[in-house]
């Protein structure tokens, strides 16, 4: 069964691993301690061989060999071989595991689609999770050691309630030479689809939506065929155990420790016992050790995947997600909180502190500027906040040169009609003065918004048009005065120049 230490080590603290270290199910010891004691041996074979059965000149040629062997022994690269190996085999042990089919999803639509509450009904919905749970059973049977021991052959399946005798015909009949675990998911689409003819399925969205989680479910299970079939390449698998097997078989002579009266580099100390040579080994041959047991979690190892728990939990809850759970609803009443304009669930005393923690509003919330840093600048590069000094937009939009261009010049022919047109918004600078007999207009405008040094010459006054004929009224009134509105306010900081607003009225 898989070895969970999850809840020993949910809140970090001082040593929290170190009481891992004792536990012996699933452990590195579990796994390394032949190999250990084997090198050991060898080792203190070795040693005690130099020490007390060679004679002097064969001391020396073992001496010569020993420092050769240290030497060159590190340009094996084992760590960098084997740490990639293991990355992928850790890789690829998830990935198996994320393929694992689960009915859960299968299931819902099941319950949500396939109607009845009848006897048809029921055995419908029943059928085609038993259908997806013999999918199931008959791929993890092909790849899992310890389910084909539980269902050794088709007649322990039909006998476990997942095949029928009649469909255990039907299965055998099919010739095929090649894994059939798919025969039960076809089963299930035909299945489907006889219920839709029947009404069972009301329309054909949901049919739809039934056979894609079916074919979800049936991916899982093909996945796992090819995982199965497609190991890491041999050659991957024999490089590395080449390398950590002979890189520790020089360490058995290079890691001797020789006489220290003979004088040679790094051997002044002389023990017995390879305490960090040990430590190499255990790390090394441990990480190859984690690879070997990762490499096919469907096996019996500690912490290989628990597939027949697998197939009882999933057979038991679509079962019961489509049989005893369908329609079978509480009564609907008001929630909790029905009239909470804020809704929150209580905390215990363990937990009433976090109710003191401030929400996280954001990376940048508690940064805090100075009141000057908070204006808005100008954009044409003027000293002070933008709305202290009136300058002219506009100006800055005027190219370079006497004429000014076109732009220059629709500007002023602009500036010219609002001057008459736009009275409200220009009543501080411009004055109009009608002569009695209605004839002409005489307009004085003065320009609040240009330089008048910056200002381009006009050739001519700018003349007003006609003015509308005056309204004829009762005897006492010969005209009828139309009220003038009053003058605007400053205009907000924010926008530059009025005149987009004086394009509308000229509109």
């Amino acid at each position: 069964m898989t070895v969970t230490y999850t809840a020993r080590v949910a809140n970090a603290r001082f040593g929290g691993f170190s009481q891992l270290l004792l536990l012996w199910r699933g452990s590195i010891y579990k796994l390394l301690w032949r190999e250990l004691l084997c090198f050991l041996g060898l080792y203190m074979a070795l040693s005690a061989a130099y020490r007390f059965v060679l004679a002097e000149e064969q001391k020396r040629y073992f001496e010569k060999l020993v420092i050769y062997c240290d030497q060159y022994a590190s340009l094996i690269p084992v760590s960098f071989v084997l740490g990639f190996y293991v990355t992928l085999v850790v890789h690829r042990w998830w990935n198996q595991y994320l393929c694992m089919p689960l009915p859960d999803a299968l299931m819902c639509v099941v319950a949500g689609t396939v109607h009845g509450r009848d006897d048809r009904g029921r055995l419908y919905r029943r059928t085609l999770m038993r259908y997806a749970g013999l999918s199931a059973v008959l791929i993890l049977r092909s790849v899992s050691t310890a389910v084909f021991k539980r269902f050794p052959t088709i007649d322990h399946v039909v006998e476990a309630g997942f095949m029928t005798r009649e469909e255990r015909k039907k299965f055998e009949n099919l010739n095929s030479s090649y894994n059939k675990y798919w025969v039960p998911c076809v089963w299930f689409s035909n299945l489907a689809a006889q219920a839709r003819r029947e009404g069972r399925i009301r329309d054909n969205s949901a049919l739809k939506l039934l056979l894609e989680e079916l074919n979800v479910f049936r991916g899982k299970c093909g996945m796992l065929f090819h995982y199965d079939w497609i190991s890491i390449p041999l050659v991957y698998t024999q490089v590395v155990t080449i390398a950590v097997y002979s890189y520790f078989l020089a360490c058995l002579i290079g890691r001797q420790f020789l006489d220290p009266v003979q004088g040679y580099k790094d051997h002044s100390l002389d023990l017995c016992f390879p305490i960090f040579t040990l430590l190499q080994f255990f790390f090394y041959v441990g990480w190859l050790k984690v690879a070997e047991q990762l490499i096919n979690p469907f096996g019996e190892d500690d912490d290989d995947f628990e597939t027949n728990f697998l197939i009882d939990r999933n057979f038991q809850v679509s079962m019961l997600a489509v049989d005893e759970m369908y329609d079978d609803l509480a009564v609907l009443e008001k929630d909790l909180y029905w009239d909470a304009t804020e809704a929150r669930a209580p905390y215990t005393a363990a937990t009433a502190f976090l109710l003191q923690q401030p929400s996280f509003q954001g990376s940048t919330f508690d940064i805090t500027l100075a009141k000057e840093d908070m204006q808005f600048q100008r954009l044409d590069g003027a000293d002070g906040p933008l709305g202290e000094a009136q300058g002219d937009f506009l100006q800055r939009l005027l190219p370079a040169g006497a004429g000014g261009g076109l732009l220059g010049r629709r500007l002023s022919l602009l500036r010219r009609k609002n001057s008459c047109v736009s009275e409200a918004s220009t009543v501080a600078s411009c004055a109009c003065t009608g002569v009695p007999d209605g004839s002409a207009t005489e307009c004085s405008c003065g320009d609040p918004l240009l330089d008048p040094g910056l200002r381009e010459p006009e050739p001519e006054p700018p003349v007003c048009p006609e003015p509308l004929a005056p309204i004829p009224g009762p005897a006492a009134e010969p005209f009828t005065t139309v009220p003038i509105p009053g003058p605007r306010g400053p205009a907000p900081p924010w926008l530059p120049s009025p005149i987009g607003e004086e394009e509308e009225n000229l509109a």
